[in-house]
């Protein structure tokens, strides 16, 4: 809350003290409301060189916001940690020096934020529409820092060792996607998949018995069912995801082989393409295409993915659209020339898109290609 104290103005907050590293710290709920009007700086306006973060991606705010909004009662936000320049004081409550009590920050005081400055930005846009969000709280972490002398140094020590979780991850806990409920139930359902889908990480060591990732398993369905909400998946098109994959398992028999343990995982990988994440988003570029051309008949017609040579060792169909010096490339042009490939073997017409980029693959041959 913002209060006066003699000529000054001041935000006063219940909060806790701590120590790190020698020197106090706290930690205050603060309402929404206050959020914004506490970090007033404007970032683009700073040079880098005296700023305590990166300059604001403006991309990042409506998504943030949008979130807010469409998760009122489910959202959930880290701490704010900033580093604050003026005359703090602390009051505990009782006389026993507790690490409880009152903390009160004059509104003269210069205040950087040294990691939250997104989560800022979309909290302040979501009030616009929203404001009565303005009274739940949310913590942040002040630290002191006379001169903001150590600020930028905080915000490189806070994100040295911060790790994002792996898109495989992010779908196996994201429960409020559909999409993502709707791949982890494809790795249970599809046989070709079920054992055999990495869930934590977004590549797969050459000693692991799975095949392929939740992540590429996503972005195929992904792919085949766009375009694709955020409402709830409609049944048929859930069903059509199942059948779609178990049709495609049929048409690859080395998933099977796979899956009966006859061949390892690493071997597939190492020699063919079909088993990258480039290749189901491929695939499901290609589904999509195809039920939209053949909805009574794309089971039959799926039947050309088996009539292609999917070998490494293929190296005059698949370098230069696939494979970049023999490594598979998940580059947008190498995806656009793989799709080439599935669509012309079950017959489908290519997009302009893809017609450009074919032509513009032939013209030059295979160097450069995928650049």
């Amino acid at each position: 809350m913002a209060t006066r104290a003699g000529e000054s103005f001041s935000y006063t907050f219940a909060a806790l003290r701590g120590t790190q590293a020698g020197r106090e710290y706290y930690v205050a709920m603060c309402p929404l409301k206050i959020i914004p009007k506490i970090f007033l700086f404007d970032e683009d306006e700073i040079p880098a060189e005296m700023r305590a973060q990166r300059a604001i991606n403006r991309a990042r705010i409506p998504e943030i916001a949008a979130y807010i909004l469409s998760n009122p009662r489910e959202y959930v936000f880290s701490s704010i940690t900033a580093s604050v320049d003026g005359s703090v004081n602390f009051e505990p409550w009782g006389a026993d020096g507790s690490l409880i009590g009152k903390l009160t920050l004059p509104m003269t005081s210069r205040i950087i934020i040294n990691d939250g400055q997104h989560r800022r930005a979309g909290i302040e846009e979501a009030l616009k529409e929203r404001p009565e969000l303005g009274d739940e709280t949310m913590s942040v972490v002040f630290f002191i820092d006379e001169g903001l002398r150590r600020s930028q140094q905080m915000f490189a020590d806070l994100n040295k060792h911060a790790i994002r979780p792996t898109k495989s991850l992010g779908i196996l806990y994201d429960l409020r996607d559909p999409l993502s409920q709707l791949a982890r139930d494809l790795i249970v359902d599809v046989p070709c998949f079920k054992g055999l889908t990495e869930t934590e990480k977004t590549t797969i060591s050459n000693r692991s018995i799975k095949l392929f990732t939740l992540s590429s398993i996503y972005q195929g369905t992904k792919a085949l069912l766009s375009p694709v909400k955020h409402a709830a998946i409609p049944p048929q098109q859930r069903s059509l995801a199942g059948e779609f994959w178990v049709e495609v398992g049929k048409q690859i028999p080395e998933w099977n082989l796979a899956s009966q343990r006859k061949v390892s995982s690493a071997e597939l990988r190492r020699d063919f393409i079909h088993s990258h994440g480039l290749a189901l988003h491929a695939i499901g570029v290609t589904g999509n295409s195809l039920v939209a051309a053949e909805p009574k008949r794309w089971k039959e017609r799926l039947k050309g993915l088996g009539k292609i040579d999917w070998s490494r060792s293929n190296t005059a169909l698949w370098e230069g659209r696939a494979l970049i010096g023999g490594r598979v490339s998940k580059a947008h042009n190498n995806l656009v020339l793989t799709t080439c490939v599935l669509k012309k073997s079950l017959g489908l017409t290519l997009l302009p898109e893809e017609q450009r980029v074919e032509r513009s693959f032939r013209k030059r041959g295979t160097t450069g290609a995928g650049r």
